[in-house]
């Protein structure tokens, strides 16, 4: 790799482009919809203490 600037009039290569990775740089986002409980179709109420009412007597 060339530290070399390109004559003028030349076009630059993918290798010689500058590429901005700054924090707020964003390729992908952390969670896209379908991966969230509307996107499944599913409540945002959970039911979490009917199922820990439904637990077998063995289980307490």
């Amino acid at each position: 790799m060339s530290t070399e600037e390109p004559a003028a009039g030349v076009a630059r290569g993918d290798d010689d482009r500058t590429v901005d990775l700054s924090d707020d740089f964003v390729v992908l986002p952390e969670q896209t919809s379908d991966d969230t409980d509307h996107g499944w179709g599913e409540r945002s109420v959970g039911n979490d203490d009917w199922l820990l009412d439904q637990r077998p007597p063995h289980w307490d």
